[in-house]
């Protein structure tokens, strides 16, 4: 009898999972659709930062300006393809989280349920933040260095399908690591840890920073990966901070 009962159990997580995994897939293809006919916009957006750069000879006159080009038929149907998809699974990305947030919610607490779903809108927010940073912060100096650097000897000719690819990884990820304080906050609020716990692993924190910085950052430059490692460190410490204030006297910390 118990063995039924598990077993219905268990088919019915697998439809809700697989009910909610057709919802959010459903959700993803119809913003890729519509992000189809803004793809345009969004490569004049993203190319802004290579047409706009200003390249000068050693001698201070001007070079000739930098133009994307493709190298072969499909590559520019595919980037327009890749940006589309991108652009949809941003879109996408609430429906997403909230079909697993609902998956999971049977298994948490009320108070664990109201956290999760107050940090639905600002799991977006902080998404958009990190994005805005790389874009106007993080890209404009990385791109001049790539682009200027022995400029006199050679004449770059940048394939467009490289650079966007180069564009959409770093921006998402940056995305993605802006929303370090969110979830200490998150984690703090449902009891699985605490600033002192975030504290202790300051060390570890500053040496994963320029480990991530490294990895994310287009050029060898070490300038540029100090300028991302720094905001990795302040959001982690903003995220100690946040810690304390919301749960200062937090002393207990759940099992898991």
């Amino acid at each position: 009898m118990e063995n039924n009962q598990e077993e219905i159990a268990l088919k019915s997580h697998l439809t809700e999972l697989r009910n909610r995994f057709i919802v959010s897939a459903i959700s993803i293809f119809g913003a890729t659709i519509v992000m189809f006919f803004f793809h345009r916009d969004i490569l004049t957006i993203l190319s802004e930062p290579i047409r706009t750069l200003e390249r000068v000879n050693q001698d201070g006159t001007s070079l000739q300006s930098i133009e994307l080009v493709y190298t072969n038929a499909t590559e520019m149907l595919g980037i327009s393809m890749k940006i589309s998809f991108t652009a949809g699974l941003i879109v996408a990305m609430p429906v997403i989280i909230y079909n697993a947030v609902m998956f999971i919610s049977p298994g948490l607490t009320r108070r664990e349920k109201k956290y999760l779903f107050i940090s639905l809108p600002l799991i977006t927010i902080t998404f958009i933040a990190g994005i805005l940073f790389g874009y106007y912060v993080l890209l404009p100096p990385a791109i001049h260095f790539l682009l200027t650097f022995n400029s006199d000897i050679a004449s770059p000719m940048i394939r467009i399908g490289q650079y966007i690819n180069l564009m959409v990884n770093l921006l998402f990820w940056l995305g993605f690591i802006f929303q370090t304080p969110f979830i200490m906050c998150l984690l703090t609020k449902i009891n699985v840890a605490n600033s002192r716990i975030f504290a202790r692993g300051r060390k570890y924190a500053i040496v994963l920073a320029f480990i991530l910085a490294a990895a994310i950052t287009p050029t060898f430059d070490p300038i540029n990966q100090i300028l991302v490692a720094i905001p990795i460190i302040v959001l982690y410490e903003l995220g100690i901070f946040l810690s304390w204030v919301i749960s200062p006297r937090s002393n207990e910390i759940k099992t898991v």
